[in-house]
Parts: C-alpha cells; sequence; structure tokens
C-alpha cells in the first residue's frame, strides 16, 4: 500500500527468532547481526521478545538485553516493536516502560493469557498497558491464549483510544473485513504467514512475519505485490505466495519455531536449537521441511 511507512507499526515487520549456541545461552552478537541482516532485506522493522523468540523462555536480564541488542543494531528509520506479554498488568507495564526508555516507537501486546479472561478483564489490561503512553498493536491468538479479540471487542478498545492495530491471528479471514466495517480507523497487521493473502487483500497494511526470517528479501517483495495499489502487481504476489505456502503454513503450527529456525540454517542463516521444553523436530518432519526450503533457495527465493 502507498502509505505503509506512514506508522511505525505498518508494513512488513518480523518476529525475530533468538539465536542460542549450544550451550544453551543467548548470541546477542548473532542476534544484532540478524536484525541488521533483515534491515538490509528490505524489511520495516523486528519484533523481539515474541513467542518465536521464545520470550518465556528467557529471564528478566536475558529479555531486557534482547530488546535493548535490537534497538541498539536497528539502523536509522528501522523499527522495532518489542512483545511486552507478562502474566500480569503491571509486569506489562514495566516493559512497556523499559521499552520507551530503550527508544521502541510502539508494543505488541497479548491480551491476559494466564487464564481465560473475561471481556473486562481484557479492557481493563489494555487500559493500564495504554496508560504508559506508547502505540499498543494487540495481538489475537485465541488458539494459544484462549481469549478471542473478537471485532466488537477490538472495536470497544480502539474507541477508547487503547490500540492502534492488531495482529490478527485467528486464521479467519473474515475478519478482516468485520474489523473495516466495525472499527474503521484501527489498523489491521496480518499474524500469520498463511494468511497474507487474504488479509492482504482485504486492507492489511501490516504484517508480522515469521518466515521472512530466512526469506527477507522475496517475502517483503511478496507482501508489496499483494498490497499494492496497482492491481496489475497483485498476480505477481499471488505467484509467490502459492510457491511458499507449504512453507509459510508452518508458521500456524505448533512447531513453528523449529520449523522456521530449520529453515534459517538451510537457508543459510543460523537458526539454532530451541530452549526446552522445544526439542527438535521428529525426523521426517526435518526432511520435509529441509526439501521445501531447499526448493525455495534454488528458485532464487532470498
Amino acid at each position: 500500500m502507498s502509505d505503509t511507512q506512514a506508522q511505525p507499526w505498518h508494513g512488513v515487520y518480523v518476529a525475530t527468532a533468538l539465536p542460542f549456541r549450544h550451550d544453551g545461552s543467548v548470541d546477542l552478537d548473532a542476534y544484532g547481526e540478524h536484525v541488521r541482516f533483515l534491515a538490509d532485506g528490505g524489511c520495516r522493522g523486528v519484533c523481539p521478545n515474541g513467542s518465536l523468540g521464545e520470550y518465556q523462555t528467557l529471564g528478566i536480564d536475558e529479555r531486557t538485553r534482547v530488546m535493548r541488542t535490537a534497538i541498539e543494531a536497528a539502523p536509522e528509520g528501522f523499527g522495532v516493536m518489542p512483545g511486552v506479554a507478562a502474566y500480569g498488568s503491571r509486569e506489562v507495564c514495566g516493559w512497556i516502560e523499559r521499552a520507551a526508555e530503550a527508544g521502541a516507537a510502539s508494543v505488541l501486546l497479548l491480551p491476559p493469557n494466564s487464564y481465560r479472561a473475561s471481556r473486562s478483564d481484557v479492557v481493563a489490561h489494555y487500559r493500564e498497558a495504554a496508560r504508559v503512553g506508547l502505540p499498543v498493536v494487540a495481538y489475537n491468538n485465541p488458539i494459544d491464549t484462549k481469549v478471542d479479540l473478537t471485532p466488537d471487542l477490538l472495536a470497544e478498545l480502539h474507541a477508547e483510544n487503547l490500540i492502534v492495530a492488531v495482529k490478527e491471528f485467528s486464521g479467519d479471514p473474515r475478519r478482516g473485513y468485520l474489523l473495516a466495517e466495525s472499527a474503521p480507523g484501527l489498523d489491521l497487521i496480518v499474524g500469520a504467514d498463511d494468511m497474507v493473502l487474504e488479509l492482504g487483500l482485504a486492507g492489511a497494511v501490516g504484517w508480522i512475519a515469521g518466515y521472512t526470517n530466512a526469506f527477507p528479501a522475496t517475502t517483503v517483495e511478496m507482501f508489496r505485490l499483494i498490497t499494492s495499489d496497482d492491481p496489475a502487481d497483485v498476480p505477481a504476489g499471488i505467484a509467490l505466495y502459492r510457491s511458499l505456502h507449504a512453507l509459510l503454513r508452518w508458521d500456524s503450527k505448533t512447531e513453528f519455531v523449529q520449523a522456521i529456525k530449520l529453515s534459517m540454517d538451510v537457508a543459510g542463516r543460523y537458526g539454532g536449537p530451541c530452549r526446552p521444553p522445544r526439542g527438535p523436530l521428529p525426523d521426517d518432519v526435518a526432511a520435509r521441511i529441509t526439501e521445501l526450503t531447499k526448493a525455495a533457495v534454488a528458485e532464487g527465493y532470498r
């Protein structure tokens, strides 16, 4: 879209995978290099400390250092939107305060996810987060959180100026159109790699991407084509989407972290191991992802 650079949550942001050494420690030097690689690949920004970055396994100091490393490595004009999810609203506010102090321009926030929160609890949660002052992008992932940020609830949050956008991961492409009707000023951001086409055509102005860790230039171009104001661009975007979909769909599977890290390794990037309890992929699954990734590399995708 022509205005995808208008706000610091627009365009292709990457939910960054986090490199661990084989002794389990975080390799911050490698992470900083990866952020710069993604910037060179045409991405608009990164989202450190998301589920793909295994934030749940990080200590407070590790998580803080990862966020700061991303911000320090970011070139001029490259955005950093940290994930600030936590079990308690007080902890969430603390992470948003740290993000603001470090120089982040926006944050990504799940609803309460330690229990099936009520509507009033969800609103109160985002109300506390918004008080800190950074723009909040809501993250709707009812599959994992068991809390569904429905279009009417998102409209309520937006009407109170608590959120500026939503990362949509429900798997329902109809949400894009319902959101445009119920909350026309709320920005739609693609939350699942295997829904880029469907939500891109529904009006998404951004994509928080997973497989872009392995193929930044190609996936950024795919998003540009799909969301182009020139209808003549869209068929080429659809062709790329079809070609990559067998890989992109792994972003919506339980093993998405291991799958994307394996594809990074095969594509010549360091993905490396995950922290327990995430273990290696079964041999047959790893072989299939390796085959698909090698085919994408052979196509010239990068």
